[in-house]
């Protein structure tokens, strides 16, 4: 029998978190799910199967840079992004959408997409819905995320509210483009991505477009880009409810530790952020009492594990005061260590919160993190 395209399934509830599994033809992600960031097909100081140790069952790709270096013609004619980076598990590409939007001095929007100039090479290039869903077909993606615009939420609402429209015909043309793929839509999913800002009647609008063309999941666009977690949470204490029931929720770009719980409470099922690699590298471990920054002078003779709760190698084989040394001194391996730290400690709160949905016992587990977490670190 062949693996499943793409099949969705809640396994308990807990107020509205959900815990589930979402199976593919290269594997199941459990959920609620967290996705470390492979930008250039790399999370960045990890090998991937040491990213696959962690407990990650689905990595992050990333269209815009991936476009520009190496090239999606050249990863495709090297056997695709699974292969060429000795990943066999399911990979998420963004659309390369927020990424150009980003880059407000070097693009011009239209209607028909964006042109825009690399940041590496100053070369042009156009990227459209059509052209995006091709990159992430040559790149073998196996969840495909539609073209959208991710406008500031700072922005009058006319504005915000344009900009969504537009993002919903272009979620239209990602849909008939995906389709058209023929073979790669058989093997891989589409999901549409929710904007509207904070606003929860273009939210709602947003949601009923998005739902009237049809996606095998919805992502929660346009959040943790500056307004802050309470505004965060407001807007998700309606946003997943507007979005189809049976099908993954995805917060796109999230986040801090607290910022996963409380958005599991809120009902979503899936997230990436470069959060925990960024600030491995930058000397910042999360653990369950809080964030701990080894630069600091405190650890330069602690003998203990970063965090005796964690289960990963670094907590098992190396000390804070090893770390500390490591860190000031820039060494790379520094780096790997508290990266792989990180990447680990996401995915077991991750697993604890699936196996705390699953209990029954979700809200006193939100309560007795928060409790630790925002308490005196260790």
């Amino acid at each position: 029998m062949a693996p499943e395209r793409f099949a969705f399934r809640i396994h308990a509830r807990g107020g509205k978190a959900r815990t589930g599994a979402i199976a593919m033809r290269r594997g199941t992600i459990r959920t609620p799910a967290f996705m470390p960031v492979g930008t250039a097909a790399t999370v960045k100081a990890m090998k991937p199967e040491t990213v696959r140790r962690t407990g990650a069952d689905i990595i992050l790709g990333n269209t815009y840079h991936l476009m520009l270096r190496p090239g999606a013609e050249r990863v495709a004619r090297l056997g695709g992004l699974h292969r060429f980076m000795n990943w066999d598990r399911p990979i998420l590409t963004d659309s390369g959408g927020y990424q150009v939007m980003s880059l407000s001095d070097l693009r011009k929007l239209t209607e028909e997409g964006v042109e825009f100039r690399s940041h590496i090479d100053g070369s042009r290039h156009m990227l459209t819905p059509e052209r995006s869903m091709e990159i992430q077909r040559l790149l073998g993606s196996d969840i495909v995320m539609a073209f959208d615009e991710c406008p500031r939420a700072d922005q009058p609402r006319d504005v915000i509210a344009a900009s969504m429209e537009m993002s919903m015909r272009w979620a239209q043309r990602s849909r008939d483009a995906f389709d058209a793929g023929g073979e790669h839509a058989a093997g891989a999913a589409l999901f549409g991505i929710q904007q509207g800002a904070l606003d929860e009647e273009l939210r709602g609008r947003s949601a009923e477009a998005l739902t009237g063309i049809g996606f095998d999941g919805y992502a929660i666009g346009g959040l943790a880009v500056g307004e802050g977690q309470e505004a965060m949470f407001a807007t998700l204490d309606f946003a997943p409810g507007q979005l189809p029931d049976d099908r993954p929720r995805y917060l796109m770009g999230v986040g801090k530790p607290d910022d996963l719980v409380g958005a599991v409470e809120r009902g979503v099922d899936m997230f990436d952020c470069v959060l925990p690699s960024r600030s491995g590298r930058n000397g910042q471990a999360f653990t369950w009492a809080g964030p701990l920054n080894l630069r600091n002078a405190r650890f330069a003779e602690d003998q203990d594990p970063l965090d005796a709760r964690c289960a990963c190698d670094t907590c098992g084989t190396y000390s804070r005061a090893y770390l500390h040394h490591l860190v000031k001194s820039q060494e790379i391996l520094g780096a790997m260590l508290m990266t792989e730290h990180n990447i680990a400690f996401y995915q077991q709160l991750m697993q604890a919160m699936r196996d705390a949905i699953g209990a029954g016992r979700f809200a006193g587990f939100a309560a007795q993190f928060r409790r630790d977490y925002f308490g005196t670190p260790a």
